[in-house]
């Protein structure tokens, strides 16, 4: 008997609606979208519609839909061997992490590989515990870093912690860009820090220089480690290889996921030699991560990032659609503030930001993010023209006059 005969249509879509009730998505007014293929930073759905897309599918989709370098890699990958565990050697792995090397800081020179951003943050909450034999973790206010249970509780959301608490012990949060207040959540029993660059879930909020020094300085003196991630920021976002790079930030672990794989999952720790060589043998493992598919996707990513300039681009085009924002809404009152670096911008709002994101997807097609309740997240593909920047603009402009 077919168990799935009696499935109506419509109970697909209460499914959907329930997916994105659990993820946080808003549902639109209008007919559900179902998207079928894309062609960078452009999204079509079931009736040929085009969707210019400026979330980067959550900020994965670094090089924009079906470039045609990271389709080439898969489809010559799946011919030779598409899996094979972590705990075998393969020869695509050996390839991507000296590629990896050459990306990742020179203080960082060891790697672990993995399939998602939250799964690079458990690995280091670990490697930060058995290092420094301390249990104590530190993370931000506003600080978002995955969704499974370690990360989500270094997470700050008090809905999350209330709805699926008692969750890690040992976790504080310390308040972003106060200095003043480090001293006394950072101490001699912290194992370690985890601090983004750029807060993304949390509203485009940018550390200032002074608070990331003290905080790193901090860890240097009570011994902790300090854990950047980099999950979001990483790969060119912020129009740096790494946000760090801007700061001169030399973290003992980096976490990074989204944009490594192009869009394909795959996600990295690295770490250098205040992590303790010894002690990570055995303690830690992935089945699926550095699998041969994820690897050739990761190689043929970091390529296309290099050969293209694809960081370079990040930033001038960064540059180019902040001050166009700031000139094509400048005055209009809901505005309360733009800010960002690279392709990682921010608009903060006097009110909230679902109805403007319904408006932009229903009436001019644009698929743009919120960090928050009342901030618009831009998180477009590194692959952007300024056409393209200039068409979110003029929307943006347009929606937010009323």
């Amino acid at each position: 008997m077919n168990h799935h005969s009696s499935v109506k249509l419509e109970d697909f879509a209460k499914l959907r609606e329930i997916e994105l009730r659990m993820s946080g998505g808003f549902i639109p007014k209008r007919a559900e979208i179902t998207f079928a293929r894309g062609d960078g930073a452009w999204l079509f759905d079931t009736d040929g519609n085009r969707f210019l897309d400026f979330t980067s599918s959550q900020g994965i989709a670094m090089l924009g839909y079906s470039h045609p370098d990271l389709a080439a890699a898969l489809s010559k990958q799946a011919e030779t061997l598409t899996s094979l565990s972590s705990f075998l050697y393969g020869e695509t792995r050996g390839r991507f992490y000296a590629k990896l090397s050459e990306v990742l800081p020179d203080h960082l020179p060891y790697a672990f590989l993995l399939n998602s951003g939250t799964e690079t943050i458990e690995t280091a909450l670990k490697l930060a515990r058995i290092t420094t034999g301390r249990t104590n973790l530190v993370a931000a206010s506003k600080a978002f870093h995955g969704r499974t249970s370690g990360s989500l509780a270094l997470t700050w959301n008090a809905r999350n912690l209330d709805v699926f608490g008692p969750l890690l012990p040992g976790v504080s949060h310390m308040p972003y860009n106060n200095v003043d207040a480090l001293q006394d959540v950072v101490t001699e029993e912290t194992a370690g820090v985890f601090l983004e660059v750029v807060q993304g879930e949390g509203g485009v909020n940018l550390g200032t220089p002074e608070f990331l020094q003290a905080v790193q300085q901090r860890c240097r003196e009570t011994g902790a480690l300090l854990i950047a991630d980099e999950i979001q920021t990483g790969i060119g976002r912020t129009g740096k290889w790494f946000a760090i790079e801007h700061h001169d930030l030399k973290p003992d672990i980096l976490c990074t996921a989204k944009g490594l794989g192009g869009g394909f999952p795959i996600g990295a720790v690295a770490f250098g030699d205040r992590v303790q060589q010894h002690v990570f043998v055995g303690v830690h493992g992935s089945t699926f991560g550095g699998n041969p598919l994820a690897c050739a996707a990761g190689l043929a990513a970091l390529a296309t990032y290099h050969e293209h300039d694809l960081i370079g681009h990040s930033a001038r085009m960064g540059a180019y659609l902040m001050d166009a924002l700031k000139d094509a809404l400048r005055g209009i009152r809901i505005v309360r503030e733009i800010r960002g670096i690279g392709l990682m911008i921010g608009i903060e709002l006097r009110s909230r930001a679902a109805p403007i994101l319904r408006a932009l997807l229903e009436e001019h097609r644009i698929l743009l993010l919120n960090a928050g309740p009342r901030v618009l997240r831009l998180l477009p593909p590194l692959v952007i023209t300024r056409q393209q920047a200039d068409m979110v603009v003029t929307a943006l402009t347009a929606v937010l006059k009323g």
